[in-house]
């Protein structure tokens, strides 16, 4: 079960990893079109489409690698002082009452959405380039399935931790450096170092 869920888990972050090239292309779009229409006074037809596609595949592409290294956000004042069988026990009926419902959701409308744009090769209309759209539009069921496999490693993650009473490591990644410095000992010894924390 272990090799499932880091199998699933690593494909979560290759994907993430991946759509993270967005950022990118995003970024050089905007930069691009502030040089030609502030500088040049010649803006671009097709920034705007552009920029609207890649920041929505980032959205909605790093959906899974989110939940695979468990960055959502969550309110968990009072789920954080429980033990960690009962934060599987939670976990687990809140994955299969609200999150697997509205995946299913999210694949199944998304899957009527893009086949719709797909059959009638739908254009963007919100610039006068036209852009293609039908390929963006395609990413939404695939996050919801890509979601869906996932949530499928989070139940068998609740499922081992209610049996062993701990949680199972999850692959490693990039961290917040807040992050890093609470979970070493390096970061401790950083901490009680700094004047400013101390105070």
């Amino acid at each position: 079960m272990v090799n499932i869920i880091h199998t699933i888990e690593g494909f979560s972050q290759w994907v993430g990893r991946a759509f993270g090239w967005c950022i990118l292309i995003l970024t050089l779009s905007v930069s691009y079109e502030v040089f030609v229409r502030y500088v040049l006074n010649a803006p671009t037809v097709w920034a705007f489409d552009m920029m609207v596609q890649m920041y929505g595949a980032l959205f909605l592409m790093a959906g899974p690698y989110a939940l695979a290294q468990d960055s959502h956000v969550r309110g968990d004042v009072i789920y954080r002082l429980f033990p960690v069988r009962w934060q599987a026990r939670i976990d687990l009926v809140l994955y299969i009452i609200f999150f697997f419902p509205g995946m299913l959701a999210l694949f199944w409308y998304g899957w009527e959405i893009a086949s719709d744009s797909w059959r009638y090769q739908e254009v963007s209309w919100n610039s006068p380039a036209r852009i293609q759209i039908y390929f963006f539009k395609t990413l939404i069921p695939l996050a919801g399935a890509l979601l869906m496999l996932q949530g499928i490693a989070e139940i068998m993650r609740c499922w081992l931790a209610m049996r062993s009473g701990q949680w199972l490591e999850r692959l490693d990644d990039v961290r917040e450096t807040e992050d890093m410095l609470m979970h070493t000992q390096d970061g401790a010894a950083l901490l009680d170092d700094d004047p400013e924390r101390r105070s």
